[in-house]
């Protein structure tokens, strides 16, 4: 890319008439509209264009009027500030009025809708990120964000310390962006700026940092980012737990695809309790909580179990973990072992049955009352179950039933 060509290519969702539609409805009687942001960015990078943002010196109830007029949805995402959700032929666009900040205090903003463009780049985060293009793909650049493309560097527009200040969730989405599209050495007077207000992190939602903390661990050099956020403190603040970058990294050497929960898993994850500390910290789901806990209990037994496990072994934690919970421990396990994942073990999680073979309507058939007994009954034939490796012999299982029953009646 050259500076001097101020253009990107206006194709694939760049040249959609739904958007070019839009654009020229928002930049009639007098007012403009140009796309913004990721769109912009990632054209000129060359990477995959998602979401197209656009901002326009329409205000947000012209917004709707005009959609509705030429029949198009619009819906008011986030009307206070700005925002209007328009669909177009089946395809959502953003549309955002200038805006100019009047007050910050870290976490949210108090804005005024203007009609400066220059002004509204200079609210936003990185250089990078507030390049605007028309309908021609000409590109309007007020904050140096072209040259800062050109070289690969992530920089905050103006004074790091302010924009800092402004929202300190930009200090993990500094770190995200240089992961995903920085080269070289990070900013130093981003980092230095970063340094002297991470502890801003404290006053954010929880919500908000779970979002920001799973991009970082699925960006492109995750690896070296989480290093330098581990050197300067930033996990001491957000998660307070050990953290395990050479897990991180072993992990993607063995499972490069692995998702941004297993990533977190194998970075700070050890036992089951660590998982309710990041609910309560990061607003996990449950499933999200269950799945880390469930990580955990499989890394304890796979921790307390003498190498090389046998088949018959892993089958059983498998059965009562999981499948899944016991291939995803199996691939941590190795690379914070710095071991390579034993294909028989994988084998032998994958195998484990799903389901138990024991019900209890076979016990109310045998006469045993409804209740607690039940459940425990069946643990003792599935104990049973497991300690035989699973044989599916109908007399087998039919033995095991009824020495339990006999067993605890």
């Amino acid at each position: 890319m050259s500076i001097v060509n101020r253009r990107i290519t206006m194709t694939g969702p760049l040249a959609d008439q739904g958007l070019h539609r839009l654009l020229a409805l928002l930049s009639s009687e007098g007012d403009r509209a140009l796309i913004v942001g990721g769109a912009v960015r990632n054209s000129l990078m060359g990477y995959p264009i998602g979401d197209i943002d656009i901002a326009t010196t329409v205000r947000p109830e012209r917004i709707i009027a005009r959609a509705g007029v030429a029949g198009m949805r619009a819906i008011p995402t986030g009307f206070a500030h700005g925002t209007v959700t328009v669909i177009v032929d089946a395809q959502s666009y953003e549309v955002t009025t200038l805006r100019e900040d009047i007050d910050t205090d870290g976490r949210h903003a108090t804005v005024i809708f203007g009609d400066d463009f220059k002004k509204d780049a200079a609210r936003r985060d990185f250089t990078m990120n507030a390049l605007y293009a028309d309908n021609s793909g000409f590109i309007h650049d007020y904050v140096g964000g072209l040259e800062d493309i050109l070289y690969r560097r992530v920089k905050f527009i103006g004074d790091a310390k302010t924009r800092i200040q402004e929202d300190y969730l930009r200090i993990l989405r500094f770190f995200r962006f240089s992961a995903d599209y920085g080269e070289g050495k990070l900013d130093p007077d981003g980092l230095a700026a970063i340094i002297e207000q991470k502890e801003g992190l404290q006053t954010l939602s929880a919500e908000r940092l779970k979002n920001e903390l799973l991009k970082v661990l699925l960006a492109r050099k995750t690896v070296p980012i989480l290093t330098t956020m581990t050197h300067i403190g930033i996990f001491d603040l957000i998660l307070q737990l050990p953290t395990n970058v050479n897990a991180i990294a072993g992990l993607l050497q063995r499972d490069p695809g692995a998702d941004a929960l297993l990533r977190l898993a194998a970075f700070c994850i050890h036992k089951p309790d660590d998982a309710l500390i990041l609910k309560s910290l990061l607003k996990l789901s449950n499933a999200e909580t269950d799945r880390l806990t469930n990580i955990g209990t499989a890394l304890m037994r796979l921790s307390a179990t003498a190498r090389p496990i046998a088949a018959s072994t892993i089958r059983r934690m498998a059965f009562r973990l999981g499948r899944r919970t016991l291939t995803d421990a199996l691939v941590i396990d190795a690379a914070r072992r710095n071991s390579s994942i034993d294909p028989a073990s994988l084998s032998a999680a994958g195998s484990a049955p799903v389901m138990s073979p024991f019900t209890g309507s076979m016990l109310l058939k045998r006469g045993v009352p409804q209740g607690r007994k039940i459940g425990e009954i069946i643990q003792r034939a599935e104990e049973s179950w497991m300690a035989a490796d699973f044989p599916s012999d109908a007399g087998q299982l039919n033995a095991f039933l009824n020495e339990a029953i006999k067993t605890l009646s």
